[in-house]
């Protein structure tokens, strides 16, 4: 994984002793908050409703054990001992005190780790697969191209106040594990007639008040002309998108409303004149960073061979692990979705277990997913039992991998200053629910995403089960979606009609899974069902 040089830490210490003597000023009252408020985004530092939460950059989810550790360490010592991994592959806590952050920060970079452009209209944290460099079906490792994004968007003169906030993903194979065009750009990794390796660019994507999928808007632009391309999409956007109206800011409301067609005109106009300039980083820095994403010491010959005798374990292997393009290894998820746990939370005690795990089992390497749980990358298929025995010891061997109850779920009103509804309730009571009837294994891949919110950060547009909190004359009102997809075949989500209260809402997904179980084929999902029948059946069932 990439390791900070000179330069990286410079700008990291540098801008830690800058927010402390901001802070300084704010608590002597020599700041006034208006002033203040954009330098705290800026560092990732939001006022919610009980206190500050502080937004921790992971860059495309990569982290190290020290970084783990420190993570785990910082909720003990300035939050209430837990830390919430978020859906950008990031980690929130939420308990902040003013006067601690600048500290928060300063043990943020003694382990190359940050807060910067977690927030604000900036470009945001680059997320990426979160199987990358260890997926058998990819074609390349993403990550590189991610680091050299995340870099050249690091404090970028031109864009550090662009009309809304900006999100980017990268992958590298054709199963997408990143909604990847939900994104304002999405890039996946391609080859060309001619064997060559390129990028096709997604622009558009997003979800909030007004979802939209992102179109395709250039099959091809060669490796090396990857971030002179993002800087053409960029530039079109910084000069004619809306800042006269927040909710028409995005970058998907200037592609619609220009068209595709015509925004990709006017990129490829832009990036014409962008080649002249050489902006291009030289081939050297890209081999540099390369070089940081080497495999590590895999081993030869492993056997393959596992005991599924324990029947628990078993399903866990089933559920909760990833073909590896090694032979002898796989990918394992650790859950972050224990039944009737609020989705995404870890104590300190287990962040500290998953940083030890990660050194011990994954050459000292983890990933934060896009769906709020852990990954160990590399783990030998022989240790697997092992490993498992020690993740069901504290709570973390949940089986539940894509299934009903690995919920995505933001913090909602319990939480947050924009949500008009609960979010973490309704996913504890669902999670409860499916537990206690039986039904979550016999429903297969089934994801459910929740937001307290139209701001949409638990993505319930792309859940094949979505649900919406919204405020109903001052009561919490959930609508239910279906059909979403974040994968591939993206799609999204429709509502079925007249929301439901919190009890309501519990039962209304358990009558569409019902209706699921009664009309499916062989092989079919949830999503293939509904896709396949309507939502007609789902309706009558849901409101007679």
């Amino acid at each position: 994984m990439y390791k900070y040089d000179q330069y990286d830490q410079a700008m990291v210490d540098a801008r830690v002793e800058e927010f402390r003597d901001q802070t300084r000023r704010r608590l002597e009252g020599t700041l006034a908050e208006e002033h203040f408020r954009p330098l705290r985004l800026q560092n990732g530092l939001y006022l919610q409703l009980h206190a500050y939460m502080l937004r921790v950059a992971v860059p495309y989810g990569t982290l190290n054990s020290a970084q783990m550790h420190a993570l785990g360490d910082i909720a003990d010592k300035y939050d209430r001992g837990y830390g919430h991994f978020t859906t950008r592959q990031n980690i929130q806590y939420n308990w902040i005190k003013l006067e601690d952050a600048p500290d928060i920060l300063a043990d943020l970079a003694k382990v190359e780790m940050h807060a910067i452009q977690t927030s604000g209209n900036c470009i945001r944290n680059i997320s990426s697969d979160h199987y990358a460099g260890a997926a058998a079906d990819e074609l390349i490792d993403p990550r590189p191209y991610a680091e050299l994004l995340r870099q050249w968007s690091s404090f970028h003169p031109e864009f550090l106040a662009l009309p809304r906030k900006f999100k980017i993903a990268v992958i590298a194979s054709e199963t997408d594990r990143a909604a990847m065009r939900l994104h304002d750009i999405g890039i996946r990794m391609v080859k060309n007639d001619a064997g060559e390796i390129g990028c096709a660019f997604y622009v558009g994507g997003g979800m909030g008040r007004t979802p939209m999928i992102g179109p395709l808007i250039r099959d091809f632009v060669p490796l090396d002309q990857l971030i002179t391309y993002s800087e053409a999409c960029l530039r079109v956007y910084n000069r004619y998108g809306r800042r006269d109206n927040k909710y028409k800011a995005r970058i998907k409301i200037l592609v619609h409303e220009l068209g595709a067609d015509e925004y990709a005109r006017q990129v490829e106009e832009e990036f014409a004149l962008l080649l002249d300039q050489g902006i291009e980083p030289p081939l050297a820095e890209l081999e540099r960073i390369k070089a940081y994403f080497a495999d590590p010491d895999f081993k030869s010959g492993l056997t393959e061979e596992l005991d599924r005798s324990d029947p628990d374990f078993a399903l866990w292997v089933d559920r909760n692990t990833h073909a590896h393009k090694v032979p002898g290894y796989v990918s394992a998820t650790i859950s972050l979705k224990p039944t009737g746990g609020i989705p995404g939370d870890a104590s300190a005690d287990q962040i500290r277990l998953m940083a030890a795990l990660t050194r011990e089992y994954s050459f000292d390497e983890c990933r934060v997913t896009h769906a709020q749980n852990i990954v160990l990358p590399h783990v030998e298929i022989g240790r697997l039992h092992e490993l498992w025995s020690k993740l069901e010891e504290a709570g973390l061997g949940t089986p539940n991998l894509d299934q009903i109850d690995d919920i995505i779920a933001c913090p909602g009103l319990d939480y947050c200053s924009l949500a008009n509804a609960r979010s973490i309730p309704v996913a504890q009571k669902i999670s409860e629910r499916f537990a206690a009837n039986g039904k979550a294994g016999e429903l297969g891949q089934l994801k459910l995403k929740i937001s307290g919110c139209i701001n949409a950060c638990g993505h319930h547009h792309a859940g094949h089960i979505g649900i919406l909190g919204v405020d109903r004359k001052g009561k919490e009102n959930y609508q239910l979606l279906l059909g979403g997809c974040e994968a591939e075949d993206t799609s999204l989500g429709k509502i079925t009609g007249p929301g439901f209260d919190e009890d309501g809402i519990v039962d209304a997904v358990e009558k569409a899974t019902d209706v699921y179980l009664s009309n499916r084929e062989d092989g079919e999902r949830f999503l293939d069902t509904y896709r396949r029948i309507g939502m007609d059946p789902f309706k009558e069932a849901l409101y007679g």
